[in-house]
């Protein structure tokens, strides 16, 4: 792989034929750039897919060309999995994916996509927007010479699906369930083993019996991805990620080459996204649920409560398991909790209550 030029190292050659050093990707002609995206989902799929599409339409119209972007689907360049090597390396210049797929390099990126039992959407935007959690991200990606940004969302994933009911916690021992980040350590921690697939691979995981169940998003997606003809029982709400945020990757050497103004192009893309994003997943839940229960029959289940008390009791375990193993996974992992103490106070006393209020009015 080749450096990344930089304004002190680019040379124009003179008409007398100077020497010019090689151009590296993004590649560089008349102050342009052309930029690499590489995805964790397939390529303009619904909800995931087509956001990334957005982004990288946004950025070049508001860069006036300056900036052109062409987005890659999982697989296509890079595995999911690999996104975030390949623009720490410069393999590839932007990454459109969820932070918990680097949950290997360690613990601390799951806070910064969903966490069991955490942190709802607006609570979530309002940390790292307001209370130091972009600060702790920036700090935490810079050692792997990544810029990171939210840049969609998601919101509260659904419970996932199922090839049998789940009744009691015995019933989720030694079941094989495909979730990832926090959500996963938690089936582990309850007797069940969680697998880490990325969104193109479940269906088939699912069909043919190497998962008995596995979540990815909620109504819309899952309806795509057609999980319905694979399995029976739809459950719902998941306890895994009560927010599901999706972030933007910038290869830091890039971004550092980058002009203020073209720097926050890509800060406002993903800015726009991330209000974009969860409201076209609310946009199209609904109707896809709809869909699921009245046009393919599915069974709509919610986990009872002594499995949602034990799952909670293990997240609990799983988050101060992971504060223990490092310093920086503790320092974001303590400013997370102590933000999500203070916010659901005001959450439950505002949408928590007016939603209950809400829901006896229209019965009424």
């Amino acid at each position: 792989m080749t450096n990344r030029p930089t304004r002190r190292t680019m040379l124009i050659a003179g008409a007398a034929g100077a020497a010019t050093l090689p151009l590296a990707a993004p590649a560089i002609a008349q102050g342009k750039r052309e930029l690499k995206m590489v995805t964790g989902w397939p390529k303009k799929f619904p909800g995931l897919g087509a956001a990334s599409e957005r982004i990288a339409r946004s950025i070049t119209k508001a860069s006036d060309g300056r900036l052109t972007v062409k987005v890659y689907g999982a697989g296509e360049l890079v595995p999911p999995f690999e996104a975030f090597d390949a623009v720490a390396s410069g393999t590839a210049d932007l990454y459109h994916a969820a932070e918990y797929y680097w949950q290997g390099k360690t613990p601390a990126f799951n806070f910064f996509a969903g966490v069991p039992f955490g942190m709802t959407t607006a609570e979530h935007n309002a940390w790292i927007y307001h209370r130091g959690g972009q600060a702790l991200w920036e700090e935490l990606s810079a050692s792997f010479g990544v810029k990171a940004f939210m840049a969609g969302n998601s919101s509260c994933q659904a419970g996932g699906w199922f090839n049998k009911e789940i009744n009691s916690v015995e019933d989720l021992k030694g079941l094989k369930m495909r979730i990832p980040g926090f959500g996963g350590k938690v089936i582990d921690a309850v007797g069940g083993a969680a697998v880490t697939l990325p969104g193109g691979e479940i269906f088939a995981a699912l069909q043919s019996g190497a998962v008995d169940a596995a979540e990815m998003a909620g109504p819309w997606i899952d309806l795509g991805f057609g999980f319905y003809k694979a399995a029976k029982y739809f459950y719902n709400p998941g306890f895994q990620e009560p927010t599901s945020a999706e972030s933007l990757g910038v290869n830091m050497a890039l971004w550092e080459d980058m002009s203020p103004a073209d720097q926050e192009v890509i800060k406002l893309a993903a800015a726009q996204e991330n209000v974009m994003n969860p409201a076209d997943f609310i946009a199209n839940h609904s109707r896809s649920l709809d869909i699921l229960l009245n046009e393919h029959g599915v069974e709509l289940r919610s986990y009872p409560d002594d499995v949602m008390i034990a799952l909670g009791a293990a997240s609990k375990q799983v988050l101060a398991d992971a504060a223990a193993g490092d310093a920086m996974t503790k320092k974001i992992h303590d400013s997370y909790m102590s933000f999500l103490d203070e916010a659901a106070s005001w959450t439950e006393q505002s949408e928590q209550a007016y939603l209950r209020a809400r829901t006896m009015a229209r019965k009424a």
